[in-house]
């Protein structure tokens, strides 16, 4: 495990890391950002960014950002959040100039909106959200950071209602068509698949009653969830099968 000052600092410890596993050296990770887009990340800019060369200040000559953690990630073959919040390989990483490091998964789960950040405390060993109103007299911090991240959990329940809906629909469909299927369980497949339709339904009218895009769906489940009036807003779902407007 290793000490590191900023997040840059952790991006370079597994820049190294990755580059080795994948056998790669400096001029050829170079070689493959530039494939990418990304002909600024030289093999100089490589060498400032994994040595962490400091100057007189004792600043890094070179940080990594946000555009760059996606080019070497992709480079690199490894998730761009994986380089910056290394899961199982630091005790510890940096968050905010003002905070405490705190264990990576903590700050992934920040990332990725799953959790309320705890940058306050620690009181009696235990870290809490910001109570403080934003700006001294706007929102509660905490209650605005809910209500940003409110998408986030919505896209995750919406892929697993759809995977839900396409295995009760495939069932369904299989039974219909193979002479070996007992007909008599056809209605019963139904049934299922129009249960899983309501459920991703309820999905879907958070995320319209939230302005929120609605990812690409079969034809006919729109037919189905708008015929059975499960969908608030049928006029927002859209199909990229062939055939449609």
């Amino acid at each position: 495990m290793h000490h590191h000052g900023t997040q840059s600092d952790v991006v370079a410890e597994q820049m190294r890391k990755h580059r080795a596993r994948l056998g790669l050296t400096r001029e050829q990770l170079a070689e493959e950002c530039a494939r990418l887009g990304a002909p600024d990340l030289t093999y100089a800019a490589i060498t400032n960014i994994e040595t962490g060369r400091r100057n007189k200040e004792g600043k890094r000559r070179r940080e990594v950002s946000v555009d760059e953690l996606l080019v070497l990630g992709l480079a690199l073959a490894v998730p761009p959040l994986l380089l910056a919040l290394p899961l199982g390989g630091e005790d510890t990483v940096p968050t905010v100039p003002a905070a405490e490091p705190r264990d990576p998964y903590t700050v992934w789960k920040w990332f990725t909106g799953e959790e309320t950040p705890t940058l306050a405390g620690p009181v009696d060993g235990r870290h809490y959200a910001d109570p403080r109103p934003i700006g001294g007299h706007g929102p509660k911090w905490s209650a605005a950071w809910g209500a940003a991240a409110y998408p986030a959990s919505l896209y995750p329940e919406f892929d697993r209602r759809r995977l839900a809906v396409t295995k009760a629909h495939r069932l369904t469909e299989n039974a219909k068509t193979d002479p070996r299927a007992d007909p008599k369980g056809v209605p019963e497949y139904h049934r299922e698949y129009v249960e899983r339709l309501d459920d991703l339904a309820h999905v879907i009218n958070d995320m319209t009653r939230a302005g929120l895009a609605v990812p690409t769906l079969q034809r006919e489940w729109i037919g189905d969830m708008t015929a059975l009036d499960m969908v608030h807003a049928p006029e927002a779902l859209t199909t990229n099968q062939e055939g449609d407007e």
